[in-house]
């Protein structure tokens, strides 16, 4: 009776209220925050973009340009690195964010196989990301350290020159900074092993009664499962990237800033046009892995039932007695 009580206590519609008053407190901070460095700051860059901003006795004069030459966003299809360094950053993307996730995933199911060790692997994977920062990463490019040498002496690599030069420099720009690549999955790994964890042992054990082998179980169980983390991974990426040393147009937006004859105005304009390019990259993410599927209702036969019902009394017999299942 008295547990009774307590539960309908806990689910009276004002206490619900009142606990996510209390929910909202607390990430209150937070959105304070989101709102006066990233919104507010966002939609004063879209305002930038109509204007020329001059300095005058440390004042910011502004002076709407949008009628001549259509203002900062002429100046910004006519200017000449620009929109050829944008493209190879929508490139780098495409063969970086790809990349990363095939190899951080199946790093992450190497390292999630119960081996001797695979802690101190875990943390050599990571470590690279406590010492990455921009002066790191710049000196690291510089001697040469992120690139895979003789690469392009590879006769598959000379195939794909001859067919596609586009491809063949767009691998090229992986490849020289292919050890950077490696060096990007740290925390992609652990998102996916955290993905792989949380994944029921009790749906392998089915599958393998079923007479599904290794192969079959990693593509009709784990990726699918691990989709979702999949997309919070490419969103990471394609925003890391973007705000990385590897990424060439983030120093043209830096350095227009400081430029007295373009000023905040085009350095406004070419961050809105890159931030729109963003959003794109992230929209295409979306639809390749965040689109949620349809539900397929599947009817399992009396065997499989059985099955199912058999693993599942084991394993709480096991867990009751204090032996391990993992």
């Amino acid at each position: 009776m008295a547990k009774n009580k307590t539960l309908k206590a806990l689910t009276e519609t004002s206490r619900i209220e009142n606990q996510n008053k209390i929910a909202y407190l607390f990430i209150l901070p937070w959105l304070l925050g989101f709102i006066a460095f990233v919104i507010y700051p966002f939609f004063q860059t879209m305002y930038n973009t109509l204007f020329q901003i001059t300095a005058e006795a440390n004042t910011l004069i502004y002076t709407y340009n949008l009628n001549n030459a259509a203002g900062n966003y002429g100046t910004a299809f006519r200017n000449l690195y620009f929109f050829p360094q944008l493209i190879d950053f929508v490139m780098m993307e495409i063969t970086y964010v790809p990349t990363i996730i095939i190899v951080a995933f199946i790093l992450a199911i190497l390292l999630n196989t119960g081996v001797k060790g695979q802690s101190l692997f875990r943390v050599i994977y990571f470590f690279p990301v406590i010492i990455m920062s921009g002066p790191v990463t710049g000196i690291l490019r510089y001697n040469g350290a992120g690139s895979l040498l003789d690469y392009e002496r590879n006769i598959v690599f000379k195939m794909i020159l001859s067919y596609s030069p586009g491809m063949a420099e767009a691998l090229s720009s992986l490849f020289s900074n292919f050890t950077m690549v490696l060096w990007f999955t740290g925390i992609p790994i652990i998102l996916f092993i955290n993905a792989l964890q949380k994944i029921n042992v009790n749906l392998y054990e089915a599958a393998k009664i079923d007479g599904a082998n290794s192969w079959q179980i990693l593509w009709k169980i784990k990726v699918p499962i691990v989709r979702p983390t999949a997309f919070v991974t490419s969103i990471f990426i394609i925003v890391q990237l973007g705000t990385y040393a590897l990424n060439p147009v983030y120093y043209t937006i830096q350095n227009a800033i400081y430029t007295s004859a373009a000023g905040i105005g085009l350095a406004s304009t070419f961050a809105f046009i890159y931030s729109i390019i963003v959003f794109m990259l992230v929209g295409v993410a979306y639809l390749l892995l965040g689109k949620p599927e349809k539900v397929k209702q599947v009817t399992l036969s009396s065997i499989q039932r059985k099955s199912m019902e058999d693993i599942a009394k084991r394993r709480l017999k096991m867990k009751n007695q204090g032996v391990s299942v993992e």
